[in-house]
């Protein structure tokens, strides 16, 4: 190389790297934001769309986060509809650093290893911003240490499963203290059922274990019967869920709410926050609906917040953000917000939160009241003074009612409710059983319906055979345009 090329070339190099020096040189701390990667349920957060005013939550985080911390931050907030929807997200390689699914998703990713322990910066009780710590209810922060899964899981929402009914078309009010009523032929059509091999497999084993679920037993016992994955129960819930199918009138994901609101159905299988929400719709129209905890058991269902390790990836900042989120969430006055939003009910037992359930069903000079007990979750002796008129009883024991009851069942239905396990190895199993349920057997389809089938079947291919070779069949052919027919 010539000496003049060799001094263009080291002039060309210093010109690349000279303002890299001068950069570094004159560095300040970069604004750029990290970005936090939330993944959460559809509508399950307050979006800010119901008044004026009102900022979506996740704008609130940002700027209180920003206001507060020398670094700043985005949110990416996306949602799924399934937990089945977010492992297979997760699967196919999508990456985020905070997520919230439910229960069984919760144990299973725990066990996988994907999850980050939350910091000993978040359990700190002195600190004021860690708004989950000091504010969990004693009834959920005992379930997760029970558990194991105080260090990886931050509770966000919880509740039971029962029946939201219309007490106007019941025959009986003691038919929907059962599961046994997705059975009951006197209400065959009228009863919806969740469209989720979970719910559905957890009433089936109510129904199976009814007697022994309705004597004397241990909570250990009731979880077992409950949680039970033997292959002979399976091969009976199958046979009990084929039944219930032939009885209820559908199997649904979300018409539901709106089948009951509308009077299409008398009664439907759901989660308590839906409860809320279709009684809460119901009244809006001028009906009202109840909701029934069955005697045998309820699921006591819950989802939870887990920074995972693949999206946080050793990075302190986003780690930080994400426990900020948690904790942002968790401030008593952003859980009533997010429970007014979405109907279900917040882990978090702060003053505000308690303050809000009060202002929201105290009896209000009902003729006669009841001191209604929620003490098991918010501590102390809290009670509501509430409109007895809106609870239903078992003898002395409440085991039905509207929103108060849904929101926080009284304690004898937390005696009956049990967590329902990650199925582990036997999820292929019972997913076959589901398939076998959902999915018509071909034994079960009647011979005239074979044949019906079969014979329409038959002209549809003769149909498509006589289309396909009608000039020779027929002996008239017309050449396309721009050709001549040739005569031979």
């Amino acid at each position: 190389m010539s000496l003049v090329k060799r001094f263009f070339s080291a002039f060309a190099a210093a010109a690349i790297i000279f303002p890299c020096f001068v950069g570094f040189a004159g560095c300040k701390k970069s604004d750029s934001a990290i970005t936090l990667r939330v993944c959460s349920w559809e509508e399950y957060i307050d979006e800010g769309d119901r008044e004026e005013g009102i900022n979506p939550m996740v704008d609130d985080f940002t700027e209180w986060f920003n206001s507060s911390h020398d670094y700043k931050v985005k949110v990416e907030y996306s949602t799924f509809g399934t937990n089945e929807d977010l492992y297979n997200s997760l699967s196919l390689g999508d990456v985020y650093d905070l997520v919230c699914p439910s229960d069984y998703m919760i144990m299973k990713l725990i066990a996988e290893d994907e999850c980050l322990d939350y910091s000993d910066e978040f359990f700190d009780v002195a600190a004021e911003e860690n708004y989950y710590v000091n504010n969990v209810s004693p009834y959920i922060d005992g379930i997760f240490k029970a558990n194991g899964w105080d260090k990886k899981a931050a509770c966000y929402m919880w509740g039971t499963t029962g029946l939201v009914y219309n007490t106007d078309k019941l025959k009986n009010t003691k038919d929907v203290s059962t599961w046994k009523i997705l059975l009951n032929e006197a209400y065959k059509r009228q009863v919806t059922v969740k469209d989720n091999v979970r719910d559905a497999y957890f009433a089936t084993l109510g129904i199976i274990n009814s007697d022994k679920l309705g004597g004397e037993i241990t909570s250990a016992e009731r979880s077992a019967l409950l949680n039970d994955v033997d292959a002979r129960t399976i091969e009976e819930a199958e046979r009990v869920l084929k039944k219930i199918k032939e009885n209820v009138y559908s199997f649904e994901t979300d018409a539901g709410k709106s089948d009951m609101v509308t009077g299409k159905v008398i009664a439907n299988y759901q989660w308590s926050g839906d409860a809320v929400y279709i009684m809460d719709e119901a009244e809006n129209d001028g009906k009202t609906l109840w909701y029934s905890v069955p005697d045998e058991c309820a699921n006591l269902w819950f989802d939870g917040w887990l920074m995972l390790k693949r999206g946080i990836n050793g990075n302190g900042q986003r780690r930080v953000a994400a426990e900020a989120f948690v904790n942002f969430l968790s401030r008593p006055d952003n859980a009533v917000r997010n429970m007014e939003y979405i109907g279900y009910t917040s882990a978090i037992a702060g003053d505000e939160v308690y303050e809000y359930i009060n202002d929201s069903y105290a009896s209000g000079g009902a003729e006669e009241t009841l001191e209604y007990d929620v003490s098991y979750f918010f501590g102390g002796d809290c009670k509501i003074i509430a409109d007895k008129a809106d609870f239903g009883f078992d003898g002395t024991n409440i085991n039905r009612g509207r929103q108060l009851f849904a929101q926080y069942p009284p304690q004898n239905v937390i005696d009956r409710s049990v967590i329902m396990m990650d199925f582990g190895d036997k999820l292929s199993d019972i997913n076959a059983m589901w398939i076998s349920v959902r999915c018509q057997d071909l034994k079960d389809i009647s011979p005239v319906a074979i044949g019906v089938t079969a014979a329409v079947a038959a002209v549809a291919v003769t149909g498509i055979l006589l289309y396909v070779f009608r000039y020779r069949i027929f002996g008239k052919y017309k050449p396309k345009k721009g050709y001549e027919k040739v005569e031979k």
